[in-house]
């Protein structure tokens, strides 16, 4: 993987992730349906679209401290300013164990 220098300071990528989980969680509420295909107990990362330092940032995070052997739930939110709805739902892949 490429290094790049992260700019963010801890605080400020946890109050970002923070905000994304909660639009996340939100949306999950909203369309309950969803909930049936996740597996329990999933890994959750996330990815905002218009925030590469934030998606490096987070897969690294997985790297580091998923559990293997855990579910994990991959979630692409296509901006980090825009409330998530049916009109700008995130894209969620659950990648199959292999």
């Amino acid at each position: 993987m490429a290094e790049s220098k992260m700019n963010a300071t801890p605080d400020r990528v946890v109050e970002r992730n923070i905000a994304l989980t909660g639009q996340f969680t939100r949306y999950l509420l909203e369309n309950p349906a969803i909930f049936s295909a996740l597996p329990d107990a999933f890994e959750l990362v996330i990815f905002p679209q218009n925030d590469p330092e934030l998606q490096l940032y987070n897969l690294r995070l997985w790297e580091k401290f998923g559990r293997e052997g855990k579910p994990v739930v991959l979630a692409h939110l296509g901006s980090t300013g825009v409330e998530l709805t049916t009109q700008t739902p995130p894209q969620i892949y659950v990648p199959i164990a292999a």
